[in-house]
This record gives structure tokens, sequence and C-alpha cells, in this order.
């Protein structure tokens, strides 16, 4: 079974958290397109989690009941942060997430999404032991953790449990000097630790691959047939002690894209790092509303609010400037649920949201833009 451990070539990853659709369902067909082609090209990582709607079932369907166990590796995880949730049930998760994705083992396990509201349920439910009993009994291959905290905390975590073998960090160009997001701060902490990197939004939830227009014409004057994405996949690759660098691939087209420049992978040189870090200062005069749609906040959300979609909306005008396009996407967003002046301010979003986010503060601007 192929490793990872050890090895500094950064691989792609497929992450199965924004699967193509067909209405609500996931497209299984398209999917197991996009599965076929990730492997016949020699990658194997696929990343999926327990609260991921119907992630696990479709990896069963498209990855594990049509390839042998050798043929790829596994990673999915664990969140005790949902509100609610209770030590069974939060143990209860890895049982179903092997019934689930009928995968036997997990090559990588996470505990799921830390950060500073939340790390202190992990403890308190005795997570940490429970993975490493999971590990003992061969249920699990390596034990990590997925990160969206400060890095004081980081580094308390990884001082705390040395037995973490690698943790997931979200690592992108446009968060690489953010306060909130602490790319670089956490990811210099990680490698201080010696722990292997696996990075998560690269894209930043698509957002870097239709960047705003300013940034836009900065590749393209470099490099005219490159995509944008490409960009941002290759910014996270090219940092040493990456193991594998996730993209959330939603359709054939983005996989093929992924592939085209990572199958022979080529890190920056320095006139590309000096145009990203370009691109950087750009992306931190923008006024768009830095959300990455993981739809985290949705439901939670006593009124039943499409958040993501109305910040979508926002950012074509605040972005773009492109008024009359952000107005029918505001209207198509809202037309079958609440408006963003429906918000009641009860901050449930807030605390779950991994780019720390003042959401609440985002809709009273949406509802200015939109409602008044």
């Amino acid at each position: 079974m192929s490793d990872y451990f050890g090895k500094e070539t950064p691989k792609l990853g497929f992450g199965l958290m924004r699967l193509p659709h067909r209405g609500v369902a996931i497209d299984l067909e398209q999917t197991k397109q996009m599965v076929d082609l990730f492997l016949d090209a020699g990658f194997t990582y696929f990343d999926t989690a327990y609260v991921y709607p119907g992630s696990e079932t479709a990896t069963k369907r498209a990855l594990v009941s049509r390839y042998p166990r050798e043929r790829f590796t596994l990673a999915t995880k664990l969140n005790a942060g949902i509100p609610g949730m209770t030590e069974k049930m939060a143990k209860k998760e890895f049982e179903t997430s092997l019934e689930r994705t009928g995968a036997g083992y997990f090559d990588y396990y996470l505990l799921h999404a830390l950060m500073d509201n939340n790390y202190t349920k992990y403890d308190k439910f005795g997570i940490w032991d429970f993975a490493a009993e999971q590990k003992a009994k061969g249920l699990i291959r390596h034990v990590g953790f997925s990160f969206h905290g400060s890095p004081e905390l980081l580094e308390k975590l990884l001082t705390e449990h040395p037995e973490t073998e690698f943790v997931q960090l979200q690592i992108n160009y446009a968060d690489w000097e953010n306060k909130k997001v602490a790319s670089r701060a956490n990811y210099e902490i990680a490698r201080r630790h010696g722990k292997p990197i696996v990075i998560m939004e690269p894209v930043k939830g698509g957002k870097l691959a239709d960047p705003p227009k300013k940034v836009k014409e900065l590749f393209s004057a470099y490099a005219p047939d490159r995509s944008f994405a490409s960009w941002a996949v290759r910014f996270a690759a090219s940092l040493d002690g990456v193991i594998t660098v996730l993209s959330g691939m939603s359709n054939v087209d983005q996989m093929k894209d992924n592939l085209s420049y990572m199958t022979d992978f080529t890190p920056l040189n320095e006139k590309e790092r000096e145009i990203v870090r370009e691109a950087q200062r750009i992306m931190e005069s923008s006024a768009a509303v830095p959300c990455t749609a993981c739809r985290y906040c949705v439901e939670g959300c006593p009124q039943g609010i499409p958040i993501p979609e109305i910040f979508a909306a926002m950012n074509l005008q605040l972005a773009d400037g492109k008024l009359e396009e952000a107005r029918t996407a505001y209207d198509a967003a809202v037309r079958e649920g609440n408006t963003a002046a429906d918000c009641v301010a009860c901050r449930k979003c807030e605390a779950v949201c991994p780019q720390k986010l003042k959401i609440t503060e985002y809709l009273r601007q949406g509802a200015e833009m939109f409602e008044s």
C-alpha cells in the first residue's frame, strides 16, 4: 500500500466534500468518472468526513466497491464539535463511517475541525485515546487532526499530543498572511514540530478559481492558457513538508484541469512566486466576503438563511462591480428561503465558521445591499 509519510513530493488529493450533484442528490455516475480519472493518473488519496452529506456513502459506491482496497488510501473524520454532541454519539461516528464507506479500515483518521471554541470536547469525550485504540486494533493506520484555530492552540495541541502523525491545515495564497486564518503561522508551527501536512482549501472553496478581475489579468498576462485554479493548487503544493493537497473537485472538467498540472508537478519558479505575491496584495485589498461555502453555518441556522449563496451574490457586486448580476443571484438565493434581513443575530453560525467570519455583520450588509 502506498504511504505518503516521509516523502516530500507533493501529491494531489481528491477532496470529496463538494461532489457533483444532480438536483439534491450526488451525481454518482460523474463521481465514478472522476474517481477513474484520478486513479488512472496515479493518485490515491481520497478525503471524506462523517459530516459531509452523502459523501461517505458515495465514496463506497464510486470507489470502495469498484476498486481493490490496496489501490487507494482513504481519510475520514470524527466531528465532536456538533451542537448537542455526546461522547457516545461522537464515538459512534467511527462505526458509522466504517459502515457507510465499507472500507474496512481508514488509512488516515482525523479529529475534525479543531478550533479554539471546541477543542476541549475532544479531551472531555476521550477522543484522542479512542482514536489510538482504533489504531491499535488495525482499524486506523495514521491519526491526525484538521485545524481551523489559532497558532497558539496549534502549538498547544502538538505539544500535548506528540502522537499526532499529521495535521490538515487551510493553506492558500489568499490566506497566507490572513491574521484570522493564520495559514503561514500554522504551517510554520507544524513544520517546527516535524508533522507532515495535508492542505485543505487550496482554492478557498473555489474562490481562487474565479478570483477578482485584477488577479485574473495578472495571471493571464504570464500564462494565458493556464487555469486560475492551477496557480492556487501549485502554490500550496510547492511548500515543503506537504504530503497531499486536497482539491474539492465538483465535475470532470475540474478533475482534468487538476490532473493536467499535478500529474507531472513542477513547483512555482521565482517569477511565478513574485506574481503570486502581487496577487496576495490584490486579494488583501478586496472587499469581498471571504466565505469558502463550506456550509457549516447552514445546518444550525434557526432562520434557514442560505448564507453561502447570499455571500456569493454579494461578492458579485463587492469584488467585481456586477450590480445586476448580484441582484439576480440574490433573488435566486432567497427565493425559497429567508433573506439576509431575517437574521436574528443568534451567532450560531459564527461559532462553527472555520473562517471566523462575522457572519451576522455580513448579513446585515447584505440586507442593506439588497433589501433596503
